[in-house]
């Protein structure tokens, strides 16, 4: 059913959505602050630490796929990747089946950064749940769970 489908009058559905969207939008900013103050006590830039989330979550790739992931250009992720190598963060590897290919691997101080910073994340999101109750915190994470998956089946 979409939006427009259900029983809510139409001029006060999009109101809905409105806020919703608004809500959202500053939930983001948000937590994009409070991340950037919890990276602020490390040596990475918050563009390394997104790459590095990238490799934590989906594994070894190359240069271009890293950059169609952070939507940058290629040489933009080399000299990020260069800083990140630099600091023993990332390694590059020539991939085992074709040696043309080199893949950036994330290193054991890249994946130590990546796991702090996003447990103090959680932390943070914790301590703000406070006021929840369970079922409200369940809920929550059920609503949204299922709008990610409806917004990446788009």
């Amino acid at each position: 059913m979409t939006v427009k489908e259900s029983n809510v009058p139409t001029n006060h559905q999009e109101q809905v959505v409105a806020d919703i969207e608004k809500s959202l939008r500053y939930i983001s900013a948000i937590i994009k602050q409070k991340g950037r103050e919890i990276l602020s006590n490390y040596t990475i830039t918050p563009p390394q630490f997104v790459a590095l989330q990238w490799l934590f979550e989906d594994g070894d790739m190359t240069i271009g796929e890293l950059s169609n992931k952070m939507y940058l250009a290629c040489s933009t992720t080399t000299d990020l990747v260069d800083r990140m190598e630099k600091n023993h963060l990332v390694l590059r590897v020539k991939d085992p089946n074709d040696r043309r290919v080199v893949r950036i691997h994330l290193l054991e101080e890249g994946e130590r950064i990546i796991d702090e910073v996003i447990k103090k994340r959680q932390g943070y999101l914790n301590e703000v749940l406070v006021n929840f109750s369970q079922e409200e915190i369940l809920l929550l994470d059920k609503n949204l769970s299922k709008l990610h998956q409806d917004m990446k089946a788009e």
